[in-house]
């Protein structure tokens, strides 16, 4: 039998990738490419889809996001209510993960425990804080206790913006926790021997070693806690509504209110496109750092 022709073989072997390939890309195509694309299209256009329908107007839509006060106010907010998740959102869960990567007692009962917030509905976690915070609630209850006069947590443009931090932060911490133990594991146990050997204390391992050897987890959660932090909605729609004085608006939500508050698609999808934008360059500078690890 005469032996088949490797360029035969090649072009089955590529139909059979792209047969096997092509119910995922139609999923792919129908359910986000398509919708990035329309997205995209609707933000140079005007008009609602209740009324005379929409029409193009060009890059209009992002000049008024550019001199929108109201959209830099909400940018500011989105970026402070970021960094201030993102920084706890870390340091808490790596503390966590260290310790309960040792025998500790308890520690199964404790990683379940810590784990359960990631998995709870964002909306009943969001009810159960305004009770919390609401100005008779149990906070203000216990600072009156301790001869603290009641704050208007919810009701404060100073105080609003950190229960909303702190209830994201609280959400997170389970999943980073998570993360951080299954990067724990990778790293050598002998690596941590031979310091005992040198004479290294428990930080300099921890310094030299640990924080090194999560690099590549330090990224990863890095980047998707960002991520799930920017398209935060939940938490001003439930507890605050945006206010007071607009000082919890994040942009989400800001876009949540110019589509369906307002009826502006297009300039709603031009806060859209650009926080895409935002994420995609996290996104790339997650794939920079990791192509760059050593």
């Amino acid at each position: 039998m005469p032996a088949s022709d490797p360029q035969s073989l090649a072009q089955r072997d590529a139909a059979a990738a792209w047969l096997f390939l092509a119910p995922a890309l139609l999923l792919l195509s129908v359910f986000v490419l398509y919708p990035i694309g329309y997205l995209f299209f609707l933000s140079f256009t005007q008009g609602s889809f209740t009324r005379s329908g929409v029409f193009w107007v060009g890059v209009r839509n992002y000049w008024r996001l550019v001199l929108s006060p109201d959209f830099w106010q909400v940018l500011g907010n989105t970026v402070y209510f970021t960094v201030a998740t993102v920084i706890p959102s870390l340091v808490l869960p790596l503390g966590l993960a260290v310790l309960l990567n040792h025998t500790v007692a308890l520690r199964d009962v404790l990683r379940t425990a810590y784990f359960i917030p990631s998995i709870t509905s964002l909306v009943a976690v969001g009810l159960g804080f305004r009770w919390l915070f609401q100005n008779d609630g149990p906070v203000n209850g216990l600072l009156s206790q301790i001869g603290v006069e009641p704050i208007p947590w919810l009701g404060s443009a100073t105080w609003a913006m950190p229960v909303l931090i702190l209830l994201s932060v609280w959400k997170q911490i389970g999943f980073n926790m998570v993360v951080f133990l299954a990067g724990l594991q990778t790293i050598p146990q002998s690596r941590y021997e031979a310091a005992e050997l040198d004479g290294a204390n428990g930080w300099q391992q921890f310094w030299h070693i640990t924080l090194p050897g999560l690099r590549p987890t330090l990224i990863f959660a890095a980047v998707t806690t960002a991520i799930f932090t920017l398209r935060s909605f939940e938490q001003p729609y439930v507890m605050t509504g945006g206010g007071p004085l607009n000082s919890t608006n994040l942009l989400v939500f800001y876009i949540y209110q110019e589509a369906f508050a307002q009826f502006d698609f297009g300039y709603a999808a031009a806060a859209a496109t650009l926080l895409l934008g935002i994420t995609l360059v996290l996104v790339y500078v997650q794939l920079q750092w990791m192509r760059d690890e050593p």
